[in-house]
């Protein structure tokens, strides 16, 4: 064992147990020296830094790392909130949790992630784990690779996030309950949700047959409220005196409610010293269901006063729709690997493992509409309006009129206020009446969507075999050699489903059952009042709706249908080496991989047909033959790798790491399937027929599709760090690191024509009597403003948008990353307890079109305070990164892209453990009390064109009382 590593072992010993990674043996030698040693044992936030400090010093790569103390002891309901705090990564919020993990700039669907060093699956439409599915109470410790080594198999260009649970062996014995109540502080807006839940797990880890068999289990149930109130618009738009307007309001109070279930299983036997073999499960049940309800409105004004984005005003012609949408997302996820490593001999070893992986999603999201009465029922006179005030934070009412009965169920109509059934024009006759609207003319298809329930299906299943033989070198340099070869196989897919809703009182209305109701909702804090709450799934349940399959009637929801495959084959050596020269000690590892991919998709290019349905000229709902589509293709790369550490004095190190990264194109991006969609809006179907007109305006048509085709993300990478390591619990780190972007997946467009499709053979996708409209009433239309007289056919422009997704994107990224971890001790003995704990990234991205990487924000910081006096510690922290590109499930359940707004979050934690209190029975325990997002931080997206605040998600502080009871 050299004499560098051996010292930093014992840095981490001193400081509490090790963790083993899957397969690792602590060899004899090592063993019977650390017997000999007196160990000192520094807990809480102290000791977890301590530990994480001994890891980052020994190892060659750039890494960060954070253990039990920092996950199991805080306590974050997942892993997410501690890999938050970590220098250089920064967390994103899903619905009030942190979900994501953005690396260096870099989002979570390009780095990898693993568990117990198999590459990990997660339940979205992509490759990014959602981390807050992994319960922070099965885990031991997490380990995050900045820069990459050969025998990493599961990598990216952001980096590298490996999970780790616990080997049995490696741990003593214990029992361990862990339960906690939470509470948020904000109740409820929706009336049949609370603002409270809990956590509960118990964990057991034994050892039998004198210590060569262990069993970890650990079973973890969690139920977690979310509340939240979501101010958002449609869009903005200016005004002929330069006022900024919303051109629709969409805001809603949103309360859904975590459940999950998860189950971790280890068993580990080791017969002798040669043979270690460890069986992991893992199963987690998971659902995050609730409502979303609220008010959507076109938005017209009059009498405004004011300019640019303050002003005043009221808006007229209110004919709102009370949204309600409730929603029921279920998945699952296990994996099972095993491990099994056998020692030649002292020198050589050979490890297998294997592991597979599944895991499945239903995302349901059910509409229902309500409003005055049924759209074309009332005469525009008859619907109402509100007084408003518009600033650069959005828009507010103070006052309306003619909208009382959005607070009475018995006034209030089930039904759609808004003429959106367009996409039912293929079921033409199915609404057919000779009733009449208010205008005089009959009802037809477009007043007849009254609801409409989303939902995509998920599925994923990967396959992973590895094969690694090592060995230790007597050479003088070269101390190790590391070599093998990893086979995985994936198969996601993505069936997206929809149905238009109709109720059976079509084309008349009535009011809701009272049955439905629940009571009232919550919308002043808008200006909107209160709103009728009722169960929004029960008109789907009980039959008042009439469903139309929307897959065979919107031609994107066939066209995000997929399946996609890959197999990849790798390669990859590794040798480590050691020098010492003029009191310097050098060490690091020298490899390469050979990468060997196989990727396919199969899908349809949805397209209307004749009979105004998508992809079924049989009517046989079968989609035809003529639109599936099946691409594929084959390529390999070589990643080299070279990581160096010097120590060129006692604890001072520089470390230095060039190597070749990849990151396979996201999931959605390779999909085969397309759609050709055309907006039924006669403002766009009367656009005329040039190419200037399209240029100004826009066209009706629109065609997009995926790449089956598309090669991974590639990135060159060179990094410098300076560690000065000036006590066992503190250090401080300065970083940089450049990464030349020599493939990035773009955005392509390009003009076609839709009467005669140069991309696809020609195609003619005009279909006469659907993609045209006869005009009813002589008048301008369109933006253009062109005249038609009753009875002309207006037809529209020949020209759209065809967009897709190519290779061939190049960019840089480079930033710096300072980090401290600095007891106060240092600097009195009377400061003894008091530390800190802080990190700053800043980071510069330039892809050579101006758009940027999802993920990343130019500047993120990390600030940990504590204190901790024997059993008694309180800490505060506090996160923040600036504005930054992420993606989101928008329209039909496809993912489009927002920008989110600077946050800033603070969570803070008082505990006390009872192990030196005298008691015996208590010395087990640990009673802890925290808070997160106690700054009470908004999530905002704001407007490109305008910068005015185009959403806004406001979920307040939420409070943990915790128990952690081991013997």
């Amino acid at each position: 064992m050299n004499l560098k590593m051996f010292k930093a072992s014992m840095v981490a010993i001193s400081v509490s147990s090790v963790f083993a990674a899957p397969g690792a043996m602590a060899q004899q030698s090592d063993e019977a020296n650390l017997q000999e040693m007196e160990v000192i044992s520094v807990s809480g936030i102290r000791g977890a830094l301590a530990r994480s400090q001994a890891e980052k010093m020994d190892a060659a790569s750039i890494i960060e790392s954070i253990s039990a103390e920092d996950i199991g002891k805080l306590p974050d309901s997942s892993i997410a909130e501690s890999l938050a705090r970590l220098p250089g990564l920064a967390g994103e919020r899903s619905g009030g949790r942190t979900s994501g993990i953005s690396i260096r700039g870099f989002k979570e669907d390009f780095t990898g992630t693993s568990l117990n060093g198999r590459e990990l699956i997660g339940i979205g439409d992509n490759r990014g784990v959602e981390y807050d599915l992994y319960p922070s109470e099965i885990m031991t410790g997490a380990t995050i690779y900045k820069t990459t080594q050969a025998d990493l198999m599961v990598q990216g260009i952001g980096g590298t996030v490996d999970l780790q649970t616990v080997r049995p062996l490696q741990a003593e014995e214990s029992y361990t309950i862990n339960t906690s109540y939470e509470v948020g502080e904000r109740d409820s807006d929706n009336p049949e949700f609370g603002n409270e839940g809990h956590r509960l797990a118990v964990s057991i880890n034994k050892k039998f047959a004198d210590d060569t068999v262990g069993f970890a289990l650990a079973l973890a149930t969690t139920t977690s409220p979310n509340n939240q109130r979501n101010y958002g618009v449609w869009g903005y738009g200016t005004n002929e005196e330069g006022q900024i307007l919303p051109t629709g309001i969409s805001s809603h109070v949103i309360s859904t409610e975590l459940e999950r279930d998860t189950i971790s299983g280890v068993l580990q036997y080791r017969p002798s010293d040669n043979l270690d073999i460890v069986l992991d499960v893992l199963s987690i049940d998971y659902s995050d269901s609730g409502i979303r309800r609220g008010i959507i409105d076109p938005f017209t004004a009059i009498n405004v006063t004011g300019s640019g984005a303050n002003s005043t005003g009221t808006q007229v012609n209110a004919n709102s729709v009370l949204r309600t949408d409730p929603r029921q997302k279920d998945g699952e996820l296990s994996t099972f690997g095993i491990n099994a490593t056998y020692f030649l001999n002292d020198n050589w070893s050979i490890e297998l493992d294997a592991a597979n992986s599944e895991s499945e999603k239903r995302d349901l999201r059910g509409e229902s509409y309500a409003g005055l009465a049924r759209s074309g029922a009332l005469d525009p006179s008859e619907y109402g309006s509100r007084e408003f005030i518009m600033s650069p934070d959005g828009i507010e009412f103070t006052d309306s009129t003619g909208l009382d009965s959005f607070s009475d169920p018995a006034l209030l109509q089930l039904a759609g206020p808004q003429s959106w059934g367009g996409g039912m024009a293929s079921l033409a006759e199915q609404f057919e009446t000779d009733v009449l609207q208010a205008n005089g003319n009959p009802f037809s298809y477009l007043n007849g969507q009254d609801g409409f329930l989303n939902f995509a299906d998920f599925s994923e299943e990967l396959t992973t075999v590895k094969l690694e033989l090592s060995g230790l070198l007597d050479g003088e340099i070269f101390t190790k050699i590391t070599t093998g070869v990893n086979y995985s196989d994936r198969y996601k897919d993505k069936i997206n489903k929809g149905f238009f809703a109709t109720a059976e009182s079509y084309p008349y209305s009535e009011s809701i059952p009272s049955e439905y109701v629940y009571g009232t909702a919550d919308l002043t804090w808008m200006g909107l009042g209160e709103v009728v709450a009722y169960d929004g799934f029960r008109p789907y349940e009980d039959g008042t709706y009439t469903q139309n399959d929307a897959g065979l009637l919107e031609p994107d929801r066939l066209g995000d249908t997929y399946e996609v495959e890959e197999e990849v084959l790798t390669l990859y050596a590794k040798a480590d080496f050691e020098y010492g020269f003029n009191d310097m000690f050098l060490t690091g590892n020298l490899g390469v991989q050979y990468v060997d991919t196989d990727q396919s998709s199969v899908g349809s290019i949805a397209v209307i047909g004749s009979n105004f349905k998508v992809c079924d000229d049989n009517d046989d709902n079968v989609v035809d033959e003529s639109c599936l589509v099946s691409m594929g293709d084959s390529y390999s790369h070589i990643l080299p790798s070279l990581n160096l550490s010097l120590e060129f004095a006692e604890g001072q190190f520089f470390k230095f790491a060039a190597n070749k990264t990849i990151s396979r194109a996201r999931i959605d991006q390779m999909k085969a399937s397309g759609f050709v969609k055309f907006t039924l809006n006669i403002d766009q179907i009367t656009i005329p027929n040039s190419q200037e007109a399209v240029e100004n305006y826009g066209s009706p048509w629109s065609k997009f599709t995926g790449n089956p085709q598309l090669r991974p993300l590639e990135s060159n990478n060179i990094d410098l760090s300076y560690e000065n390591y000036f006590s066992d619990e503190g250090y401080f780190a300065l970083a940089y690191f450049y990464k030349d972007l020599v493939n990035w997946t773009r955005d392509g467009n390009q003009l076609i024509d839709f009467t005669n499709d140069e991309t696809n053979g020609g195609a003619n996708y005009f279909v006469p009597g659907f993609h045209d409209r006869v005009i009813e009433t002589d008048g301008i239309y369109g933006p253009a403003n062109v005249y038609y007289e009753a009875g002309d056919i207006a037809t529209p422009p020949d020209l759209g948008t065809y967009s897709f997704f190519e290779d061939g994107l190049e960019g840089k990224v480079e930033g710096i990353e300072l980090t401290a971890n600095v007891p106060f001790n240092t600097f009195s003995t009377v400061l003894d307890g008091f530390g800190t704990a802080a990190s700053f990234t800043y980071v510069d991205a330039e892809l050579e079109d101006g758009s940027r990487i999802p993920g990343q924000s130019d500047k993120s910081y990390s600030l940990t305070v504590y204190y901790q006096y024997e059993g008694f510690e309180v800490r505060v922290a506090t996160t923040h990164r600036t504005d930054f590109l992420t993606y989101q499930r928008g329209g039909s359940n496809k993912i489009e892209e927002a920008t989110r707004s600077d946050v800033t979050l603070v969570d803070a934690q008082i505990s006390y453990d009872f192990a030196d209190s005298g008691v015996e029975y208590l010395e087990g325990l640990r009673v802890s009390l925290s808070g997160t997002n106690l700054a009470d931080e908004d999530e905002e997206t704001t407007d490109d064109a305008t910068g005015v605040v185009s959403s806004r998600r406001q979920f307040g502080p939420t409070y943990l009382l915790n128990l952690n009871y081991s013997f």
